[in-house]
This record gives C-alpha cells, structure tokens and sequence, in this order.
C-alpha cells in the first residue's frame, strides 16, 4: 500500500521571507528603493493594461538594459543567497518530513509563487521542495531573458494546486492535467492539502482549499495582521499565526495536528474500503 501523501502548499514572498525576493538584492542593484521600483512596474502595468506580474518582469529587463546591467539565471540565482527568512524556516521543512515518517506519511512541500524562480532556486531552501512553480524568464542562447517562460499571477496560482492533486507537474504537459480522473486515483486529495500564505493575492488558493476539505493557514508580520485577521473573520482562512515556523510555535503545533488528523482519515477512509471490498467478494 502506498503511503499516505501530505503535501504543504507555500506562498514565498512575506510567507517564507520577509519581503518581497527582489527587495534584497537585485532591486539594491539598480541603485533604486523598492518602492520606487515596485511603483514603476505598477505604473507601467496600469497604464499599459498589463497584467501585473508581466509588468514587473519586463521592467526588470528594461531596467536592466538602460543601465547596462546583467541580468541572467545566474545573476538572479545569486541574489537568492540574500533572502531571510522568519525565524525557524529552514528546519522547519525536515521536522515536519519527520513528524510525518512517525505517522506513516510521507510530507512533500511545494512553493506557488509570483515571485520569481531563479530568486527562489538560489535561495537556502530551494532543495527542500518537490516542485517549485514561480514566474520564470525564457532565456536565449547567450544567457539573456528574452519572453517570460512562466508568469504566475494571483488567480493562475489554482492551476498548480490541479497539477498537485493530480500528479502532473510538468506544466507542459497540459493533457493529462485536463484528463478525467476519479477522485479515488489522483495523487495527493485536495483533503491533503495545506496552503499557507499571507494575504489577499493568496484567496483563491486558500478559498479552494476550503471549498474542498483541504486547509488554510495565513501566516502574517505586525505590518499585515489587521488584513490577515479579516480574512479569518470573513472564513477565507481556518487559521492564522504569527510567521514564526521555529519548534514549538503554535503554528508548528497547529500544522502537526492537522497532519495527523490527516493521516488518521487516510487510515479510516482505507479501513472503509477495506472492509466493503471484503463484503463484495463474500457475496
């Protein structure tokens, strides 16, 4: 029998680190404050009628071409090494991994992202997740972004969370994603899931996790509590927390319950089916 599959869903930015990826270095690079650079790309996709994760891509591009500066994977890579994370993030993957090896299930951690995904791959944390689904330029043969290859906005995120219930990762591979499969056959069931984010771009993901019997977590900093309490008030989330992953925090408590109350369903789901089968060939 095949084990029992968890699968923890992340946002990254103001979830896993404490701001925006590109706030730490490569933003710094250009000699400009975020926020000046955050409203350059806004203003750009407002009065351009762009979506807003394809206008911040290019002005980085374009930003980068004016003043002569690389941009390339590697580049990018490198500016991965000066995210920081909220206390307690990276053990937190490997003590969840092992609280669920002594329940029988098997942890798997994924990242839905608007930010981008060389950022994320240079990152302390990058190894820890099965998939990691982000925004990403297309490069050509000289190293340089040329098209985006994958551009996540906030409604685009519930794609990844079908690839994951279903097992189909690759995001070219858009037939077996839109295949019929019964619900007794996907990967990891919606009633598997955990999404943890930290605010409004993270709704439709949280509200499908609700709408299916999965579960939402909004985790948030002194600067978002008043919005993340709203969205507990309006049912958008089952529960919030301080983002401090570090052992024996309440969100750390709260997600190990889940987990096993996770795993204690599998088993009674299989103990059902078990003894229904066992009916059937009797008769």
């Amino acid at each position: 029998m095949s084990p029992t599959i968890v699968a923890l869903l992340y946002d990254f930015d103001k979830t896993l680190c404490t701001q925006d990826m590109q706030n730490y270095a490569f933003i710094p690079s250009l000699g400009m404050a975020p926020g000046d650079f955050w409203q350059e790309a806004n203003d750009f996709g407002r009065g351009e009628h762009m979506d807003s994760v394809l206008a911040y891509m290019y002005t980085m591009i374009r930003r980068c071409q004016s003043m002569g500066l690389p941009l390339t994977r590697q580049s990018l890579n490198h500016c991965g090494r000066s995210i920081a994370f909220f206390p307690g993030v990276q053990d937190w993957f490997a003590r969840l991994n092992q609280y669920g090896g002594l329940l029988g299930v098997q942890v798997e951690h994924y990242v839905i992202s608007s930010g981008l995904r060389e950022i994320i791959d240079g990152s302390a944390i990058a190894g820890e997740f099965k998939e990691i689904y982000a925004s990403e330029f297309y490069y050509d043969g000289e190293g340089r972004p040329v098209w985006p290859r994958l551009a996540v906005n906030f409604t685009a995120k519930t794609q990844f969370v079908y690839r994951i219930n279903k097992g189909v990762l690759d995001v070219a591979d858009d037939k077996a994603l839109n295949d019929s499969m019964p619900d007794g056959s996907k990967r990891v069931p919606f009633t598997n899931m955990i999404y943890i984010g930290d605010g409004l771009s993270d709704v439709p993901c949280m509200k499908m996790m609700r709408a299916y019997g999965g579960q939402a977590i909004a985790v948030y900093q002194a600067a978002n509590r008043t919005g993340v309490e709203q969205l507990l008030r309006q049912r958008r989330v089952d529960f919030i927390f301080p983002a401090d992953y570090r052992e024996g925090t309440e969100l750390e408590s709260t997600v190990k319950q889940i987990i096993r109350k996770m795993a204690v369903s599998q088993q009674l789901s299989e103990e059902h089916a078990r003894q229904l089968r066992n009916i059937h060939t009797r008769e």
